[in-house]
């Protein structure tokens, strides 16, 4: 659109831009581009949303199978987080958690490297889960107490071996099998039975 005549809209209106400085046309520049982006966001968003929807479809797929894995075998299941956690809660409503806390605490000092962390976390553990009348001691037999007692004076990361394997036995054979009867367990298994036949019969 153009006109050189005098009064003409079009000719007023281009001078009335010109007039502007550049840093306002910069702007409306930006503008008309962040309307442009925001018209097609819909679209966008549609898309996101039916990725996140399939995404949160594998994870329900894979944790109904996780859930129904754990009654395989005890190993199964301290593999699993959420299995660890599940059986945590179980634990504390037979008021027996500490057994899982002490094999964890054990796994997690294996890690360790430094001799002198090493040493110190092994003595916070002896004394907290261990000792005779520790604050959450643990049912292992008097020799295996002692034997942990005499591994503390030149503490490796397998000083804690024998005591962690006897929990290890007694939570696999005492507390593993209340587990998976418990009503919080068939419940889950339920659920994860019926999210599996779901998946079937939509296939």
């Amino acid at each position: 659109m153009s006109c050189w005549m005098p009064g003409c809209p079009a000719l007023s209106m281009c001078r009335g831009l010109a007039a502007l400085p550049i840093t306002c046309l910069e702007r409306a520049k930006d503008l008309k581009t962040r309307l442009g982006i925001l018209l097609h966001k819909p679209e966008l968003g549609h898309k996101t949303g039916s990725s996140s929807k399939l995404q949160l479809g594998s994870r329900r797929r894979d944790s109904s199978r996780e859930v129904l894995e754990w009654r395989e075998s005890f190993d199964q299941l301290l593999k699993s987080k959420s299995g660890v956690n599940a059986f945590h809660t179980f634990l504390k409503t037979e008021f027996s958690e500490e057994n899982l806390d002490f094999w964890l605490a054990c796994e997690d000092f294996k890690k360790t490297r430094s001799k002198t962390k090493l040493a110190s976390k092994a003595n916070r553990i002896f004394e907290e889960f261990v000792q005779s009348e520790a604050p959450r001691e643990v049912n292992i037999d008097h020799e295996t107490r002692e034997i942990t007692r005499k591994n503390l004076s030149g503490a490796t990361s397998a000083c804690f071996n024998e005591a962690q394997a006897k929990t290890r036995t007694l939570m696999e054979k005492d507390s593993y099998p209340r587990f998976l009867k418990s009503a919080s367990y068939q419940d889950m298994t339920r659920q994860a039975a019926s999210r599996g036949s779901s998946k079937r019969s939509h296939t």
